[in-house]
């Protein structure tokens, strides 16, 4: 892995420290009146999501990680796992629920997921920033109930439940934000 020091850090890079892979959330140079320059970071551990604050010297030297962002698409559920296709060379790889986190949940079958690869290792999903779900199951809407802004909870394809407007009904299409999980627009 490639070596680099703490002053030629940016935003969203990966390094791999003694604690696991980290991507840089946010950094800072400090250049004190007295003593030392340092670089004071905030770090996402790219495996459990936990959010820490590191202080480096300046010009410490650490290793960039690289991670490889692959475009996949989602084939179907496999029991407890997924199963994606690389679109480069049709590779098939069954990827564990656990894994992927809350991704599952904005998973429809033959659309596009890139995943984040640290070798042979999932890391991360990076989902489109809206999806495309179908309502399996929710109240129906009554006549004349057009209450501005009440919701109601819908179930969607993927087991996802939104808080969406009375008017809509099973088997409609909505797009949800995978960012916060909540209900955009019809679609």
């Amino acid at each position: 892995m490639p070596t680099i020091t703490t002053n030629d850090l940016k935003n969203n890079m990966t390094l791999s420290l003694d604690d696991g892979l980290f991507n840089v959330v946010e950094f800072q140079h400090v250049k004190p009146g007295k003593g030392g320059a340092f670089v004071r970071t905030t770090l996402k551990n790219a495996r459990t999501g936990s959010v820490l604050d590191r202080t480096f010297r300046a010009g410490e030297k650490v290793e960039r990680a690289n991670i490889d962002r692959r475009a996949m698409q989602y084939l179907y559920a496999d029991g407890d796992g997924y199963v994606f296709m690389d679109n480069e060379t049709y590779e098939q790889i069954h990827v564990a629920a656990d894994v992927l986190g809350d991704a599952v949940h904005y998973l429809v079958e033959n659309n596009s997921v890139i995943l984040a690869m640290f070798g042979s290792e999932i890391v991360g999903t990076d989902l489109p920033a809206a999806v495309e779900l179908e309502i399996t199951q929710t109240e129906p809407g009554v006549q004349g109930d057009r209450v501005s802004g009440a919701t109601k909870p819908a179930t969607c394809q993927t087991g996802l439940v939104v808080q969406v407007p009375l008017f809509l009904n099973s088997g409609e299409h909505i797009k949800v934000d995978t960012r916060s999980g909540e209900y955009i627009s019809r679609a």
